[in-house]
């Protein structure tokens, strides 16, 4: 029987009813309900599958071209000439033509998957140890992620340049082993560019003894893909050190933190150095793929990051969802690892800075500043602990006032 509050009945539901509708109900909404995406909070893996699904879908795109055209053989033909012919005998002379293309194969000193492992652990390991303090999903994940758009989409673009192009490697003549008499044989010359030129100086691959994969390798020269790998990463890290520790800003920093910001750099040059010592690759071709690896780590930072080299703003982790306006404490502001001059904590309380461009609603520049000529304590610098906020005092005279 149901019963009665005054003259109102209350009527009974059977129990636990209402209870599993509800559960139900929350289920459902959990499935269909998008979850807001804030740079403020760590998301969901549903959330971050969301933003993210694009990119990881065009990064194995992107990675399975990328191998396939590795494994696959050059294209095009490639002429090269062996030694000299005696222009008045017909003799061989024995001469190498380009002496730069028979130094003998040797083991690379620092191997490509060593150079790679290199290229992502070093930077992996200073992203980690940045999270200590500055702990935000967001500024690791967009580290990360530009990483790889830095790593990924260099070495892409190198082994296409180098599956489309390539040159000849300074051991080529030692990996090929070259027979110029094989190209008397028709099974020899089906290109039929064999002993061909200027005093039938110009041979292709075929009659090379080794073929397969070294002898594309030895074909492959230009652009280096050690030297992109490791200056795409080493360059990423440099811009990522500069930013969070804030070396390039507005307060003099200390001398370590100069040591750190090229130590990478450093690195990446001793890697590309050694193979010179090698005979991996011509200085040309290390110069190549370090431009392509310099020039996507800074197109691959700046797509995440606020900016590439404004102190004020390029230690931010962009919002994929929003356009980034700066303020005063605005979101990804407290994202550095130094404490010095006043980062991560209030800071320009008296000078405050609207960036102009795309990164304010208006586009101009208005800067608030001025000078207080009032008199202040040093307890009220270490108070605000920043050189923006500094008061000036007003000069006083100690002669006291002139006679007339």
């Amino acid at each position: 029987m149901d019963p009665y509050i005054g003259d109102i009945r209350i009527r009974r539901e059977p129990p636990g009813q209402n209870d599993s509708e509800d559960t139900l109900t929350q289920k459902w909404h959990s499935i269909f309900q998008r979850e807001p995406y804030s740079m403020a909070r760590r998301p969901s893996f549903g959330l971050w599958l969301r933003v993210t699904w694009p990119d990881i879908l065009t990064m194995l795109l992107i990675g399975a071209a990328a191998v396939g055209l590795y494994h696959a053989p050059p294209v095009g033909i490639r002429t090269f000439p062996l030694t000299v012919i005696n222009a008045f005998t017909g003799q061989d002379t024995g001469e190498v033509v380009y002496p730069e293309l028979a130094y003998p194969y040797m083991p690379q000193i620092i191997s490509s998957w060593v150079d790679l492992a290199l290229a992502i652990l070093v930077p992996l390991f200073f992203f980690l140890i940045a999270q200590i303090r500055i702990q935000s999903f967001w500024d690791f994940n967009n580290a990360i992620i530009g990483f790889i758009y830095a790593l990924e989409t260099s070495s892409a673009f190198q082994v296409v340049i180098k599956w489309a192009i390539g040159g000849l490697r300074p051991n080529f003549y030692d990996v090929c082993k070259p027979t110029p008499y094989l190209a008397r044989e028709p099974a020899f010359n089906t290109t039929g560019l064999n002993g061909v030129g200027y005093m039938q100086y110009m041979y292709t691959s075929e009659i090379c003894t080794t073929q397969g994969r070294p002898l594309w390798n030895a074909m492959q020269s230009f652009p280096s893909g050690h030297s992109t790998t490791i200056f795409a990463a080493s360059v990423y890290l440099y811009l990522y050190l500069n930013a969070k520790l804030k070396v390039f800003a507005n307060y003099h920093p200390s001398m370590w933190k100069l040591l750190l910001l090229y130590f990478p750099i450093l690195g990446a040059v001793l890697v590309c150095g050694a193979l010179i010592v090698d005979k991996s690759h011509h200085w040309y071709d290390i110069l190549a793929g370090a431009g392509i690896g310099i020039m996507f780590a800074f197109s691959a930072y700046r797509m995440v990051y606020a900016s590439v080299w404004d102190w004020r703003v390029n230690h931010i982790p962009l919002n994929r969802g929003t356009v980034f306006t700066w303020s005063e404490g605005c979101e990804g502001s407290d994202t550095v690892f130094t404490n010095r001059a006043g980062w991560r904590a209030a800071r320009m309380e008296n000078e405050k800075e609207t960036l102009p461009g795309p990164a304010t609603g208006n586009g101009s520049m208005y800067l608030h500043s001025r000078a207080r000529f009032s008199g202040s304590t040093d307890d009220n610098h270490a108070e605000h602990g920043s050189s923006n906020s500094r008061r000036l005092e007003q000069p006083k005279s100690s002669a006291g006032p002139s006679g007339g």
